[in-house]
């Protein structure tokens, strides 16, 4: 398995994961500029994938969706004014090809918000994005990945001391908004395992948040769970950096 992270936050959202056989992109988020100069910085070609899956309808995730009409469109929310639209339900595992993908449910400010598992019967990839925090329902489908696409959104000390409104902050850090640095990094000890290769934390906050601060929050949490951080590779995305991760 090949992925591709285009963007990562709150101006623009998009990942490609490839295998043998298929392509499929995950959200279509920032400018038309960006996410065409990216594809053709990673080799890909949108005339190429087998799929287009939609995590929630805020305009950082499916702002450039009429230029990605080529292939099905798969999402749990509802979407205007597409084609082959295909809904799908938390729970639910349906195949692109040779990929199987799992959709989870997630909880954000946006009607029917969504996560997905992607396996190709070798890797497995977990991308969450967008919530307020992880069901634990959810939880056992997403143990023991390959690759995980995580949301750390916030510190709370650093969004506190922003000039963001209180209205807005109260929605960041509230069920249905963002996961904080801390309780991404608890989610994350629960379910990843000694075979996780990579975790690539996303969507993290360009006010609210730091680099550091994420990887530092992280890598002390698996310390106190005497995870072997040796052979297991972190990274905190940039909004507007291409991350290749595995293939």
């Amino acid at each position: 398995m090949r992925v591709d992270l285009l963007c990562s936050g709150s101006k623009g959202n998009c990942c490609i994961i490839r295998s043998k056989q298929t392509q499929i992109m995950i959200d279509c988020g920032s400018t038309k500029r960006y996410l065409f100069q990216a594809l053709a910085q990673t080799g890909i070609s949108k005339e190429d994938n087998d799929a287009l899956l939609i995590t929630h309808t805020h305009t950082d995730h499916v702002s450039q969706i009429k230029h990605f009409q080529n292939a099905p469109i798969y999402s749990y929310c509802d979407i205007e004014n597409v084609n082959k639209h295909i809904i799908v339900s938390p729970m639910e595992s349906f195949m692109v090809k040779d990929l199987k993908i799992t959709v989870i449910g997630l909880s954000h400010d946006s009607p029917k918000t969504c996560g997905y598992i992607i396996e190709d019967g070798e890797e497995k990839l977990v991308y969450v994005t967008d919530t307020g925090y992880v069901p634990n329902v959810f939880k056992p489908l997403m143990e023991n990945a390959d690759y995980y696409v995580f949301e750390s959104n916030h510190d709370v000390q650093t969004l506190m001391n922003t000039n963001r409104p209180y209205h807005v902050k109260q929605r960041i850090i509230g069920d249905t908004g963002h996961l904080c640095n801390e309780d991404s990094s608890n989610n994350l000890a629960s379910i990843i395992n000694s075979n996780t290769k990579e975790i690539v934390l996303a969507h993290i906050s360009e006010e609210g948040n730091r680099k550091d601060i994420v990887l530092d929050t992280i890598e002390n949490t698996l310390r106190k769970k005497q995870f072997p951080l040796s052979k297991l590779r972190i990274r905190a995305a940039e909004q507007f950096e291409i991350y290749k991760i595995g293939g």
